[in-house]
């Protein structure tokens, strides 16, 4: 494997000389479509008013002005097309140096305040996890890869997926091609009410309730042309007639067809580009082999049967033209129009969600195999076979993949069978709460099938529950403390769920008194234990550095440290064992100037 960045930079050197090349092409053709407009003027004018040549010379002129315009167009486009493949590599550039926070798609419609760990370990919004990875050119792409991430998935198929990557990871030509399809379109697309449309039940009449419509059409146009040459309106005004009691009965029914797409002709001509794309690759997985054989599957490919219902999709998006307008009665352009989409529907219908589901799996697969290749020191992690039903979390040097690497501070941890909750201490700003959502983020990176922040990560399939930040709402009258035992409620419900629960609580009772804080914590990590979760636990309340002398070695401390040097406070970020020997606070109020 080359290096990504190297390999990016020779590409985006190419890609830039490309863009200078057609630059200089489209100034050279600029200027010579203004000189054949100067030269057939003066022809023009030569041939007209001096009668100099036969005017039918002009079409020379004419033809070769055609030909210049649609070289121009073509060069046009090359360097568009030039100018997003160097964009894709500068992002891609971006993402290894850790520029990449603002460059990409922060996901914001998949924030959910009620999900038990996304907002916690920053998945979604500006410079989230969402950001970092996707490079989907669709929802349906989008939706998935946030799926993985909000879903962990079983090992099966956490150990197909890797397998997956690793067959994509370096087919970088493939995601440039992605990447620079439909540069100019302004994309409309929602899959699941295309979903539904597609599979929708019929609403027009069948039968030839199509071909009348299509003989009533004909029949006006018949009767104009009997009026201009009979110079009798009754053909055309009974054709109207019968046209007019055709529209009020099928119209309702009409539009009822054509209002339920949710998308737009440039959103199905991006799917079907993209389609196309796959269905021309030489996958070398079988898995995803089928993918392409089943979009080739039947008369036509998956891409040409889109491609006709953008088609029909722009005469829709074109019923309030005025040309449309004119041809509603005579023609029944809207009627015309649904039975051409109820027809697509009959024929294509039911492959509809299958052709979204590979769109969707191929692009989220993509987007992992990009942060695959542009992180080539990020390894796969194991996914193990729970024995006797017992979780296991074991990260050596994990480090947080959306702090960038100059400032990242790796530690390593083990939860296992021995040590199944650590107790960690220390002051405020040590790193507790990062050391939580690097363990989190990880281990939703592992059960998405992706490759992991540090440098190995053994772990069984495991549910994530967090509780790092919660706030009190005047709107709903909580509470920070409620809030706090409202998501701890969430976590404990999903020990129930099937694969044994990592839990991650920052702070945990914070909101409430020393003695409570110390009683509930005991009670709670109890019955975590129980029900055999494994976890980590922060706090500053030293109370709570007990709790291994009344739970047992499941239980143990571990903490941060922090230094006072020159005036100003120092944190190394390094997980020790034992309870921090010291607490900060005074020494940081003192610092900031208040006099204690």
């Amino acid at each position: 494997m080359s290096d990504p960045k190297t390999e990016y930079a020779l590409r985006l050197e190419a890609r830039l000389k490309t863009i200078a090349g057609k630059e200089r092409v489209h100034l050279q053709l600029g200027y010579w479509k203004l000189g054949t407009i100067a030269a057939g003027l003066v022809l023009a004018w030569l041939s007209l008013a001096r009668n100099l040549f036969s005017p039918y010379w002009l079409i020379a002129v004419v033809v070769l002005y055609v030909i210049l315009a649609v070289w121009h167009d073509r060069v046009i486009r090359a360097r568009t097309h030039a100018e997003t493949a160097a964009a894709f590599y500068r992002r891609g550039i971006a993402r290894i140096e850790d520029r990449w926070p603002g460059t990409g798609e922060p996901g914001e419609r998949f924030r959910d305040s009620k999900h038990i760990y996304a907002e916690d370990l920053d998945l979604f919004g500006r410079g989230g996890l969402f950001e970092l990875l996707s490079t989907a050119r669709l929802p349906m792409g989008e939706n998935r890869l946030a799926n993985w991430l909000c879903v962990p998935s079983p090992r099966e198929t956490i150990l197909e997926r890797q397998g997956l990557l690793q067959s994509l990871r370096d087919n970088l030509d493939l995601r440039e091609d992605l990447a620079v399809m439909g540069e100019d379109l302004r994309v409309k697309l929602n899959p699941e009410t295309l979903e539904g449309w597609s599979e929708s039940a019929h609403i027009l009449p069948a039968g030839p309730m199509r071909a009348v419509a299509a003989l009533l059409a004909v029949c006006f146009l018949a009767a104009l042309i009997v009026d201009f040459t009979a110079h009798t309106h009754i053909p055309v005004l009974l054709v109207l007639a019968i046209e007019a009691v055709f529209l009020r009965w099928l119209r309702p029914r009409a539009q009822t067809v054509i209002g339920g797409l949710a998308t737009n002709e440039e959103g199905l001509l991006l799917f079907a580009e993209i389609l196309k794309r796959i269905e021309g690759e030489q996958f070398t997985s079988p898995r995803l082999q089928s993918f392409s054989a089943e979009l080739k599957h039947g008369a036509e490919p998956a891409s040409r049967a889109i491609r006709k219902l953008a088609l029909i999709v722009s005469y829709i998006d074109g019923r309030e033209s005025p040309l449309a307008l004119l041809a509603e009665l005579p023609l029944l352009y809207s009627v015309q129009v649904a039975f051409a989409a109820e027809a697509w529907r009959a024929r294509w219908g039911k492959r509809m969600r299958g052709w979204i589901e590979i769109v969707a799996e191929m692009e989220a697969l993509l987007s992992l195999a990009a942060y695959s290749y542009e992180h080539p020191a990020d390894p796969f992690p194991e996914i193990m076979e729970p024995e006797n039903s017992q979780a296991l979390f074991d990260g050596v040097e994990l480090g947080h993949p959306l702090i960038p690497s100059a400032r990242c501070v790796r530690n390593s941890a083990r939860l296992d069978a021995q040590l199944r909750v650590m107790l960690v201490s220390g002051s405020n700003m040590s790193g507790k709460s990062t050391f939580l959502r690097t363990a989190g983020i990880n281990t939703v990176l592992a059960m998405a099938g992706a490759p992991i922040r540090g440098k190995s990560l053994r772990l069984t399939p495991l549910a994530i529950g967090s509780r790092i930040r919660s706030t009190d709402s005047l709107q709903e009258n909580r509470s920070s403390f409620y809030t706090e035992i409202l998501q701890i409620r969430q976590v404990f419900e999903l020990m129930n769920q099937g694969a044994p629960l990592l839990f991650l609580f920052d702070e945990l009772l914070e909101g409430t008194n020393s003695n409570d804080r110390r009683a509930g914590a005991e009670g709670l990590i109890r019955a975590l234990l129980n029900h055999g979760a494994i976890g980590v636990v922060t706090t500053h309340d030293l109370a709570l550095t007990d709790l291994p002398h009344v739970l047992g070695n499941q239980v143990r401390n571990k903490h941060f440290q922090d230094y006072v040097e020159d005036g100003k406070m120092r944190f190394d970020y390094k997980l020790r064992d034992g309870v921090v020997a010291k607490s900060n606070a005074i020494e940081l109020m003192r610092l900031i100037g208040l006099d204690l």
